[in-house]
């Protein structure tokens, strides 16, 4: 795809609450609009495309909660090490990334609606083992046990595992084989990468593929982001054209200046693009949504630092968050407008 605008000026969400207020897209300097895929319709994209956007679609990767999957399928359901199924997190319900019926049920709904919307690109969220992280205490994980990710780690590593009991397997791997069960959990999302990545792109050649992804740092937490939550952000590259990390502060309890210090951060570490026609890239996305607080001087600063260092784009979370705040979709204008113009 050559066509991407320098630099990207994104929201997130469905933007009939811009709209309602008479506000295009366009006025705001926004031309890229990032929608949850069940809220995407062929109205939108037509009118969206009309106001000189690009339109991406957000899918739901290891989401358990849509369509009940995980409530209807209890095989789907991660396993902690203590042998149990592992409890809900406050907003999330992870499923297991290795049961076969789920990953079956996620990419042929991935299929449907690149069949269905000709949209620029799809970006993976959730693409992630169950935890939830936008928190400033997250709630971290160890799973999954459940018979087919025990099955697949033996088959992946060689790895004995003794034990009767799922618990006393779980104990086993995680004081005897930590490394090969953390890279294993690695390559199992890696994997689903690959496939998402040859689905778009059968379907939908010149559609981007990008992934939300949390917004840590390889020792933040003592290196949960891998340990945990199953990231490596150079074994997804491959298969990753845009980046977007996360980085709502509010929500994480960290400070504006957290983002110009993350974006430094990413830059530094991971090959990012900015000519035209070169990938990968990073389009960070930012908080607006007043839950925490977040005032429009405070988003005017995350969004100057979504555009630092090598990043080609940014992206605001929500566009109804925006429409809520006359002040918040005036700054929005001033910095998409005036980063347009040069």
């Amino acid at each position: 795809m050559n066509d991407i605008p320098s630099p990207v000026c994104g929201v997130f969400g469905h933007p009939g609450p811009l709209w309602k207020k008479d506000l295009r897209l366009s006025d705001l300097g926004i031309n890229a609009l990032f929608v949850d895929s069940p809220s995407l319709d062929g109205e939108t994209i037509e009118r969206a495309r009309d106001e000189g956007c690009l339109v991406f679609a957000e899918f739901a990767t290891l989401n358990g909660l849509y369509d009940d999957y995980v409530a209807e399928h209890p095989e789907a359901h991660p396993i902690g090490a203590d042998g149990q199924p592992a409890a809900p997190a406050t907003w999330f319900m992870g499923a297991c990334p290795t049961d076969p019926g789920f990953r079956a049920s996620r990419m042929k709904a991935l299929r449907s609606l690149l069949e269905t919307y000709d949209v620029d690109g799809v970006w993976m969220d959730y693409l992630h083992w169950h935890a939830q992280f936008e928190d400033p205490y997250p709630q971290l994980v160890k799973t999954c046990f459940n018979d087919s990710c025990l099955a697949a780690f033996t088959s992946w590593s060689d790895v004995d595992i003794e034990g009767e009991t799922t618990a006393q397997k779980a104990d086993r791997i995680l004081h005897h084989a930590p490394r090969q069960w953390e890279d294993w959990r690695v390559s199992v999302l890696v994997d689903w990468a690959r496939e998402i990545r040859e689905t778009v792109k059968q379907v939908r050649p010149r559609a981007l593929v990008g992934n939300y992804q949390a917004a840590w740092k390889e020792e933040d937490f003592w290196g949960a982001r891998r340990r945990c939550l199953g990231l490596d952000f150079h074994a997804l590259a491959p298969y990753v054209d845009v980046f977007s990390p996360m980085l709502y502060h509010g929500h994480s309890g960290m400070s504006p200046e957290y983002l110009k210090e993350y974006v430094e951060y990413f830059c530094e570490r991971h090959l990012t693009r900015t000519e035209a026609g070169r990938l990968p890239r990073l389009w960070p996305i930012v908080q607006a949504q007043a839950t925490p607080p977040v005032s429009a001087d405070e988003l005017a600063r995350v969004l100057e630092y979504g555009l630092g260092a090598d990043s080609s784009g940014v992206m605001i979370f929500t566009s109804a968050s925006v429409a809520d705040d006359p002040e918040k979709a005036e700054v929005v204008r001033n910095i998409y407008t005036g980063v347009a113009r040069g």
